[in-house]
């Protein structure tokens, strides 16, 4: 009965602040039957429909539920409207979905039309995202490494970049080890500076959680500098970015490591005292300073 009344005025609804809800759920709990019904209504139509706010909603759940052969011939529609959709703050969800739920030999030309333009995606605001969902979904090789070329290419600016340094840290997390050597060893002879960014400083903290032993050895030696004064570390210390990644190498380096930092930190207490940002490494240190020296007296045999 419900779909009886709703058929005739389905494309109408598809776009209703409320009604939309509505074909949304047809997609999900409908009979086999009425879902191809409900699809066959899409076509010709799911460019508009991409692009506008409700609209878009019902077209992501249709490409998650609906047969095969209707999500291709929904996607093909797309095909020479890719970029717009992508810039577009409703049909770039649309182009995700595309990407997380169509067999990747379906959607070769939106694949294709990223090729050349990764970097500049990866500082859009949207395309940031559709570039993170390829990443994820294309298991493709060579779409893999040109992607992945274009982005190693730049890693520095995309780093310091308020959407690429999203594209770089899921490189980081997500990516191949040698991948993250990549960046890692980009990025080296810069720490210091970028972790006094504010998007780069994320960067170099996804670097220490996923670095192997020697990059995380290579990073810190960069942080403690090469004379005993520890400049580095100091200026890093005060900094509203580069604190936490002095936090985030305490939280991530073998004990050893973290002996060494701890001490050249605590020569340094008082002074970070005065500091907006350094009171947050004051209370970490003091807090892992006594944890250290719990551990020392119990492994010690005479009572101190």
């Amino acid at each position: 009965m419900v779909y009886q009344e709703i058929m005739p005025q389905a494309l109408a609804l598809m776009t209703d602040v409320f009604g939309n809800y509505v074909i949304q759920k047809f997609f999900e709990h409908g009979l086999a039957s009425q879902r191809r019904e409900l699809a066959n209504k899409l076509f010709g139509h799911v460019l508009t429909l991409s692009l506008q706010m409700y609209g878009c909603r019902v077209i992501q759940k249709a490409i998650e539920v609906v047969d095969l052969d209707q999500k291709i011939k929904m996607v093909e529609e797309l095909n020479g409207h890719v970029m717009r959709c992508v810039r577009d703050q409703n049909g770039n969800h649309v182009i995700q979905k595309c990407i997380e739920c169509v067999p990747e030999e379906n959607i070769q030309f939106i694949v294709t039309t990223f090729f050349d333009q990764v970097v500049t995606l990866s500082t859009h605001p949207y395309g940031c995202r559709v570039i993170q969902r390829i990443l994820e979904h294309c298991k493709d090789s060579k779409t893999q490494s040109k992607v992945m070329d274009e982005i190693l290419g730049s890693v520095s600016m995309l780093a310091q970049d308020q959407y690429g340094n999203y594209v770089v840290q899921h490189v980081l997390e997500h990516g191949k080890p040698h991948e993250r050597s990549i960046i890692i060893e980009e990025l080296a002879g810069k720490i210091v500076q970028m972790s006094q960014q504010k998007f780069a400083s994320n960067v170099v903290e996804k670097c220490l959680t996923f670095g192997g032993p020697n990059e995380r050895q290579l990073l810190v030696d960069e942080m403690l500098g090469s004379t005993d004064e520890n400049e580095p570390l100091q200026a890093m210390m005060k900094d509203q970015f580069a604190n936490y990644v002095v936090q985030k190498v305490l939280e991530t380096c073998e004990d050893q490591q973290r002996e060494l930092i701890l001490s050249r930190i605590k020569v340094h207490l008082n002074a970070l005292k005065k500091y907006t940002y350094g009171k947050h490494i004051v209370a970490r240190v003091e807090k892992l300073v006594a944890a250290g020296e719990r551990r020392i007296a119990a492994q010690s045999p005479h009572p101190a």
